[in-house]
């Protein structure tokens, strides 16, 4: 691509690509027929690597140990993970720089640098039945009890609780602020309501949970009280980010597989390449894969630039909204080049076709990316939103 990776970003995005086709990509199909499963052994194999690599420290402070990538470099390499489906990709623990400036020393001691090394893995429970998208109409409470805090509400969609040893949660104190909480994910009253099924098939699960006067310490308080929606806008923008790289991961992936595909499908006794309907559709393809990139790229490069974090805020919005309407026309051009055998679970368009439509929902609907845009033009006008 021509938007001028440095060649440590297109060092670190080959590694990561080699490892994607060498180890989780041959182990699609096998998830796909076993709810997402795969063998414990292989799993613990691939964060081994991604912990060796560096991979959970790419965003991690160099005070730390870690490696402080720039933010560019990680969007090319989180978008080498999303060429795979099933959600193998999700093979280690992320710790994001926003962590190391929220928490204590003694938090990042106990919690964030074990995430780097395997031995926690997090879970968000923000979502509820009616706050979505907007996270400030929560109504989970936090009651504080001097050197505690008493959890009591339900949290919908919990990404990954059935592989999770800390929930991070956000709840709401009597004064109205927000705060952000670490719980451990057996912590008494905390239960499962249900599991509800998703269309995708995945081994990270998100089910509903219920806290019942959950105690959390005051020394598992997420900075102060009343900054939980700060830290909450600072990890939606991140995910918001590397939705849209893996996105165009996905998109890659789908046009190299349907490209090869047409070159070999012989209809009427010519390849459907050479049919210019094939053909509009995959020039499409390429176009919203090209321009979802340059858009994702540019987002994260103005993080190294250290851009106005309001700017940031719709930049991230404007690549999220672009890269995952993107790669849905994408995915549905994908399956209709590929005809029956894109409708067959073993095909890789038929599992991008399910699993890329929730990106246009989660951390922040479509629709919410487009408010967030257009207030942004309007308060600080084109220049202020896209400088």
């Amino acid at each position: 691509m021509s938007f001028g990776l440095p060649p440590e970003a297109l060092g670190l995005r080959g590694k990561v690509r080699d490892f994607v086709e060498a180890e989780l990509r041959p182990l699609e199909l096998e998830a796909e027929m076993n709810e997402g499963r795969i063998d414990p052994a292989q799993r613990k194999k691939h964060e081994a690597w991604a912990i060796a690599n560096g991979i959970t420290l790419m965003d991690v402070p160099e005070e730390f140990g870690g490696k402080s990538l720039p933010v560019l470099t990680q969007a090319a390499i989180v978008e080498q993970f999303g060429r795979v489906t099933n959600a193998l990709g999700w093979c280690y623990g992320e710790a994001q720089a926003w962590m190391f400036e929220a928490c204590t020393r003694d938090q990042i001691e106990r919690y964030i640098m074990p995430l780097t090394r395997g031995r926690r893995h997090f879970c968000y429970a923000i979502t509820e039945e009616h706050a979505g998208s907007d996270p400030s109409a929560i109504e989970t409470t936090a009651r504080n009890e001097g050197n505690r805090y008493l959890i009591n509400g339900e949290k919908w969609h919990v990404t990954s609780y059935n592989l999770a040893s800390t929930v991070i949660v956000q709840a709401k104190l009597e004064s109205g602020a927000h705060c952000l909480f670490f719980c451990p994910a057996n912590a008494p009253g905390l239960s499962v309501v249900r599991s509800p099924a998703y269309a995708h098939t995945y081994d990270h699960h998100h089910p509903i949970l219920r806290f019942d006067g959950v105690a959390v310490s005051e020394t598992d308080r997420i900075g102060a009280e009343g900054d939980g929606m700060g830290f909450t806008h600072s990890w939606f923008r991140r995910e918001r980010l590397m939705i849209a790289a893996r996105c165009c991961g996905a998109m890659e992936r789908l046009i190299e597989d349907v490209t090869d595909f047409a070159r070999s499908r012989v209809v009427s006794g010519e390849v459907i390449a050479n049919y210019q309907l094939i053909q509009a559709m995959l020039a499409d393809s390429v176009t919203d894969l090209h321009a979802a990139r340059l858009v994702t790229y540019e987002a994260a490069a103005a993080h190294d630039r250290g851009d106005d974090v309001k700017s940031l805020h719709a930049k991230c919005s404007i690549a999220k909204l672009f890269a995952s309407e993107a790669a849905g026309r994408v995915a549905d051009r994908t399956v209709q080049i590929f005809g029956g055998r894109g409708y067959m679970r073993e095909n890789v368009a038929e599992r991008f076709y399910r699993e890329l439509r929730v990106d246009r929902i989660w951390e922040g609907t479509s629709e919410i990316q487009r408010l967030i845009i257009a207030r942004s033009l309007l308060k600080r006008g084109l220049e202020g939103t896209l400088k």
